[in-house]
């Protein structure tokens, strides 16, 4: 009965500890250039498809009404808060990252393809915006919030 209690916390505790390893929940965009604090984008999940959107800007020289002018998409011209910066994102079967979809540099107005790999037990996720391949790109390491 002993062993019984144990396995089940532990599997409680292991199930707790898989949810976080997940890229769903708000997360704190850190520049990869700067270390300075960007955005907060607030990743949602539909259907096994992730989408994330930008909740606030945090960057000191950051303006609340700015809008996406270097946007070449249906993007174009909209507001940059609640902007839809991640989009298509699938949890890729038998490894321990996400991608097939794209994310939005608002800054510059392009559109990268994306790999989201959950890191530090769910509490980092680097994301990785590339052209062609993933080893032609950039990684950047958002901190969860919640």
């Amino acid at each position: 009965m002993k062993t019984l209690s144990i396995a089940a916390a532990l599997t409680l505790f292991a199930g707790a500890a898989l949810a976080q390893a997940t890229p769903v929940g708000v997360w704190k965009t850190i520049d990869d250039k700067t270390k300075t604090e960007r955005a907060q984008i607030r990743i949602t999940e539909s259907g096994g498809v992730l989408s994330g959107r930008i909740e606030k800007l945090l960057a000191p020289d950051a303006k609340p009404d700015a809008v996406c002018d270097k946007c070449s998409d249906d993007r174009k011209g909209k507001p940059i808060v609640g902007m839809e910066i991640l989009r298509g994102v699938r949890k890729t079967d038998g490894h321990d990252h996400w991608d097939g979809g794209t994310i939005l540099d608002a800054a510059e107005g392009k559109v990268y393809k994306v790999r989201m790999t959950p890191a530090d037990g769910g509490k980092k996720l680097d994301v990785r915006g590339y052209v062609g391949m993933p080893m032609l790109g950039r990684t950047q390491t958002w901190i969860r919030i919640e």
